[in-house]
């Protein structure tokens, strides 16, 4: 079986928007970040663990509401008190979480399936994101990470770099092109690359 990815037939590559006689590197980047597992982790109310005492690829559960642990390969985001959201491309991330996280105490659930991750990148990424989205984005920095709206859509806000400023944006998948067209809209003005 194939997967399809969910803007595998509206994502388009390209120059778009504003971009007469710009660098090409001074334009915003969009694309559709694939090949991600994403997984709900939820710690039961009755669980009695130690949540110090569990890593996934190395990485700690924040405690610290929007803050998120990371490296190369994995991120974990801290989604509400005692939920997480693990968003990898590691292959092998499903069977590490299994191992340190057990029924008893955990509910876990891969949403891999049921996301589109639209990643906008470029100097301007903040003022696209203030168009839609009631996010403080002037203290909004590096691993940090919020749920928040875009134009009545949910998303899941996550930021990856500071310079050049890169987001992740997870929304559900049926939202997914609507969402698309919203972000590569708002981005017209300051012209854009569909990478």
């Amino acid at each position: 079986m194939t997967a399809i990815s969910p803007l595998q037939f509206i994502h388009k590559k390209g120059l778009f928007g504003d971009h007469y006689k710009k660098n090409e590197n001074d334009l915003l980047n969009i694309t559709e970040v694939k090949n991600l597992t994403i997984v709900q982790i939820f710690k039961y109310q009755k669980s009695k663990i130690n949540l110090d005492s569990i890593k996934f690829d190395g990485l700690e559960l924040s405690l610290k509401s929007s803050t998120v642990s990371s490296n190369k390969e994995t991120r974990i985001l801290w989604s509400s008190p005692n939920t997480w959201l693990v968003v990898s491309s590691k292959e092998n991330i499903n069977k590490i979480i299994k191992q340190k996280c057990d029924n008893e105490d955990f509910a876990i659930t891969d949403i891999s399936h049921s996301r589109t991750t639209i990643q906008i990148k470029g100097s301007q990424a903040k003022e696209v994101l203030k168009k839609g989205c009631p996010i403080n984005f002037n203290e909004f920095e590096k691993n940090k990470c919020a749920g928040s709206i875009f134009h009545g859509i949910n998303i899941v806000v996550d930021c990856i770099e500071n310079n050049p400023q890169t987001y992740n944006l997870i929304v559900l998948r049926s939202f997914g092109e609507s969402f698309y067209h919203h972000i590569t809209d708002a981005s017209l003005e300051f012209g854009y690359v569909g990478v």
